[in-house]
């Protein structure tokens, strides 16, 4: 998904060491979303906690928008023209819906429930996104991953892969990236990460196994989810700080409720991210954002979509420059 603000703020993301060590308990901060229209009268809303003053960035990962469920009726769905990414990764997971994707490697691809799709756009790709005619209703999350200095400049790339939901005690687990319940996805990534969709029973109180190495974040779809001893309700992202070996989710709904559990290492990089491009320093997004007007062969061209592509919005008028993330306390 691009992100097709028309004044996209300029977000200097990496991470800074406190010196305290790594907390024994889960200590989790409460991130709460910001509304963000993706552009038109009909414009469908995402619900943004990723990035933000707060935390910019848990392991590599950089950007979450939350959506749905949107009757496209109502909003029109999902209709996101050719845009450009430099040094990340796009993962795109549904709840409900359809999205057509085409990308300039040549891909055509369906995004479905419970199914990853996975864009590499490390020197440069591109690609459009639209909801399919069948799509009543629209549902799901799309999420960036940083590339590491090491693979920022990487070749294009696409992967599907349908995971296997695993059965717990009160949980239905996807493990779309990374390992957790005792199942791992195949797909690579450039770091060490953790992505999963978690289906919790009304009531039950699930305890995972997770890495204490990774700093992780947990975005509620659907019911309250209770944290260690934090509740969060849907929307909001409940990061927990590098240290537990586990971590226990309750829902204390009489309902089903669902969450994204997301994680990794400390991204041990400070990055700059504008638009729709990460790189190292504001030199490197004006000559982006410079090739991709000029329609240069660093993106490639969609083929198959009935429009024209998004140009990149101006430039702030100040220098783009990398920070950290805020200390902990």
């Amino acid at each position: 998904m691009s992100n097709v603000e028309t004044d996209p703020a300029e977000v200097r993301c990496g991470t800074a060491d406190d010196g305290e060590p790594p907390a024994a308990d889960a200590r989790v901060d409460v991130l709460a979303p910001r509304a963000v229209p993706l552009g038109g009268p009909r414009a469908m809303t995402v619900r943004r906690t990723l990035p933000q003053r707060a935390r910019t960035l848990i392991g590599a990962w950089c950007f979450a928008d939350h959506y749905g469920p949107d009757d496209v009726r109502d909003t029109g769905g999902m209709d996101v023209a050719p845009h450009p990414h430099t040094g990340l990764q796009t993962v795109s997971w549904l709840f409900s819906g359809e999205i057509e994707h085409r990308d300039s490697l040549g891909s055509h691809a369906l995004v479905r429930p419970g199914e990853l799709n996975l864009m590499t756009g490390g020197y440069g790709i591109a690609h459009s996104e639209v909801s399919t005619p069948r799509t009543t209703v629209l549902h799901g999350v799309q999420l960036w991953v940083a590339l590491p200095e090491a693979h920022r400049r990487t070749a294009r790339d696409f992967q599907h892969h349908v995971p296997e939901p695993v059965t717990t005690d009160g949980a239905e687990i996807r493990v779309f990236l990374g390992s957790l319940a005792g199942t791992a996805s195949p797909v690579p990534t450039f770091t060490p990460l953790l992505g999963a969709e978690i289906v919790l029973r009304p009531r039950a109180t699930v305890t995972l196994a997770v890495d204490p190495e990774f700093e992780h974040g947990l975005l509620v779809d659907r019911g309250t989810v209770r944290l260690a001893d934090v509740p969060l309700r849907p929307a909001e992202l409940g990061y927990v700080h590098p240290g537990p070996g586990t971590l226990t989710l309750t829902n204390e709904s009489d309902t089903p409720a669902r969450a994204v559990l997301l994680g990794g290492t400390p991204f041990g990089e400070e990055i700059v991210m504008w638009w729709n491009f990460i790189g190292r320093s504001h030199e490197d997004i004006v000559e982006a954002r410079e090739e991709w007007q000029s329609s240069s062969d660093r993106f490639g061209a969609v083929a198959g979509y009935p429009g024209d592509r998004l140009p990149a919005p101006a430039l702030p008028n100040a220098t783009i420059r990398p920070r950290g993330n805020p200390s902990r306390h």
